[in-house]
């Protein structure tokens, strides 16, 4: 039937993905091989077959692509005459992410499990007083034990489709102890206030079908085509709920490509791709790997640099587009250097008539940031940063708040940051009387007692220390360090910004006392108000590589090529796993393949890590650039008073 459409135009392999509609298929699309429109193409054609559009279903993780999808099925729908666009009530396939899939079954089906129709969906502030009260049942204190990390362990394992007595099963130490009796409690207030958390839409749904054979029988008759987006980001939750939903003729269609798979830090299963064809034998797949994104030599690299992971499927991206231009590696000095050297770049880009908008720089770890943000300030280059700016981050916040109220005690927010990070068992009824002039009890006194000291150390230390060995003592000394180390992974990120700021302050060394101090806190509060110009702009975007996947420009940077920098070792982690490995390789290959016209490296020989200035090896997948698509640059070095040296 698609033969006979004259308004979309597919190549061989896009056409037989879109012919096989019966039956389980497994769709490999690489980077930029034109997923979205075979999946549309797909869905249009079964449509054009007969089926009624809403016994088709789609499932994909974000209401943006939810959204995107919607508009093309229906556009294509309109422009074969199937659906009319003036009729409000034509009826469509089902586009959902998984929790509005998850939340229309439990609203259907609310009789079922004693839930509303339209239940509350908790969001994550309403979860966390939850898990504070049930630490106060527990006569646990919320000061020691964390209710924001207890609400991410409790997120976790239920992604995973651990449920509560599964995780009671595994209870190894007096914190997982703890964790199960607050995750008890939680359930228990759930159930009374008839109240969902954002887990819970998937993980209730999938119980729900899993216990009860009519309900599933219902949603098997109903949807007779079911498609998965981006099926290599499943989680363990979501990878049941799709086999769920899957009737007797088996009609499964997956989208994704095991080389994009960047996501197992929050649950996502690259195994769930690869066993495909063991869960759906007799299933059938289709490689798409014609790349309509970028030029021929930004492919060659994505292949030789992903050809190296061992687990995955294997494909080989091409395109017609021709070779396109050499990729540039350019070394630097150092971090200063690398970062000057970008900014200049872009700025010549944009002089040449480049729209910002088309220019990403993208960086493995967020505390990279703030040495661009810099740098781009400096040459008057607009740029928008897609996350926190390093001067917003709470992390910075904290250390800077030590800081300030080493000089002065009379800043109220301040001193509450100083007293409640790291948890020192100094709660918000003994803050408001240490600012209300009230008589604390004895305990609460030696505890605020001690903070004072600890201020008082620091404001000396000031007259003594270079500045930036003052924030390193405030860091280590104060607890945050040891807090941030035996916590999750995201800690332990927000610990390499705390220590960026160290490396800030080494200009600042120079001299000694409250001057040097002021001039610090001086310059990065002019910078704090610059980066809050809430103004929508069109600039150069920043970005780590992880959130720049599913975007494409015409010219990408890299930059941070560096061995323990990309691929990332992360603090406290002295030896990276197989699975480690592989996965920084696969998100260098997103990296690059972000790139449709010209793609930029670039490393620094040395940078400053907590302080300390450090020789850096260049990235090992620095190697992977072909000699003859390589356009290697001079070493850059940029000097404090302005001169530029090429060496």
């Amino acid at each position: 039937m698609i033969e006979k459409s004259t308004k979309v135009n597919l190549n061989e392999r896009q056409k037989e993905a879109v012919l096989l509609t019966e039956g389980p298929l497994l769709i490999l699309a690489g980077a930029g091989a034109g997923k979205t429109k075979t999946i549309t193409e797909r869905i249009v054609e079964i449509v054009k077959k007969g089926t009624d559009p809403r016994s088709i279903l789609a499932v994909t993780f974000t209401n943006k692509a939810a959204k995107e999808m919607r508009e093309r099925i229906i556009t294509r729908l309109e422009e074969e005459r199937i659906i009319e666009k003036e009729n409000p009530f034509h009826h469509t396939p089902i586009i959902k992410t998984f929790h509005s899939l998850g939340l229309m079954i439990l609203s259907e089906q609310s009789h079922r499990i004693n839930l509303h129709k339209h239940p509350t969906i908790l969001d994550s502030s309403d979860s966390l007083s939850i898990i504070k009260r049930a630490l106060e049942i527990l006569g646990l204190d919320p000061k020691i034990n964390d209710p924001s990390k207890i609400r991410s362990i409790i997120s976790r394992e239920k992604g995973d489709f651990t449920s509560l007595n599964d995780y009671k099963q595994k209870v190894a130490t007096a914190q997982m102890d703890i964790i199960a009796s607050v995750w008890r409690i939680y359930d228990e207030e759930l159930r009374k206030q008839k109240a969902v958390d954002f887990d819970d839409l998937i993980v209730l749904a999938v119980r729900l079908l899993e216990g009860n054979e009519e309900v599933r029988n219902y949603y098997k008759n109903r949807f007779k085509y079911v498609h998965v987006d981006e099926y290599q980001d499943t989680n363990g939750s979501q990878y049941a709920f799709v086999k769920l939903l899957v009737n007797e003729q088996r009609n499964i269609c997956v989208v994704g490509d095991a080389d994009q798979n960047i996501y197992s830090w929050r649950g996502a299963n690259l195994r769930n791709i690869l066993n495909f064809e063991k869960d759906f034998p007799g299933s059938r797949t289709v490689l798409l790997e014609e790349n309509y994104r970028s030029s021929g030599n930004i492919l060659l690299l994505a292949n030789e640099t992903i050809k190296k992971n061992t687990v995955r499927k294997d494909k080989n991206l091409f395109t017609s587009k021709g070779d396109g231009d050499k990729i540039e590696i350019t070394p630097t000095w150092d971090e200063l250097s690398e970062a000057e050297w970008v900014a200049e770049k872009c700025k010549a880009l944009i002089k040449e008539g480049v729209d910002p908008e088309e220019i990403a720089v993208l960086y493995r770890a967020n505390f990279q940031s703030r040495v661009l943000e810099e740098s781009f300030l400096r040459a008057n280059v607009t740029y928008n940063l897609l996350g926190t700016k390093f001067f917003e981050r709470k992390e910075i916040k904290d250390v800077m708040s030590y800081l300030r109220s080493a000089i002065n005690r009379s800043c109220q927010p301040d001193l509450k940051r100083v007293f409640e990070t790291p948890k020192k068992g100094i709660g918000k009824t003994t803050i408001t009387k240490i600012f209300g002039g009230l008589e604390l009890p004895k305990a609460a006194e030696i505890k605020v007692l001690q903070v004072y000291n600890f201020l008082d150390k620091v404001a000396e230390t000031l007259n003594t220390e270079p500045l930036s060995h003052v924030i390193q003592m405030i860091i280590v000394d104060s607890g945050m360090e040891k807090e941030m180390l035996e916590g999750s992974s995201d800690d332990r990120d927000r610990l390499e910004n705390a220590r960026e700021l160290v490396s800030l302050t080494i200009r600042y060394d120079d001299r000694l006392g409250v001057d040097a101090v002021q001039d610090f806190l001086e310059e990065t509060s002019l910078q704090s108000d610059q980066d809050n110009d809430t103004e929508e702009k069109k600039g150069v975007r920043l970005m780590t590589v992880h959130a720049s996947k599913g975007l494409e420009f015409d010219h990408v940077f890299v930059v941070g090529l560096e061995q323990d920098l990309f691929p990332h070792k992360r603090i406290g982690n002295n030896k990276q796993t197989k699975e480690e490995e592989e996965e920084e390789r696969r998100l260098f290959y997103v990296a690059v393949t972000r790139a449709r016209k010209h793609l930029y490296l670039t490393y620094a020989e040395l940078r400053t890590i907590f302080g300390q200035k450090q020789i850096n090896v260049p990235s090992i997948f620095l190697d992977d650039v072909p000699e003859h698509i390589k356009q290697m640059n001079d070493l850059y070095y940029k000097q404090g008073g302005g001169v530029t040296f090429y060496i």
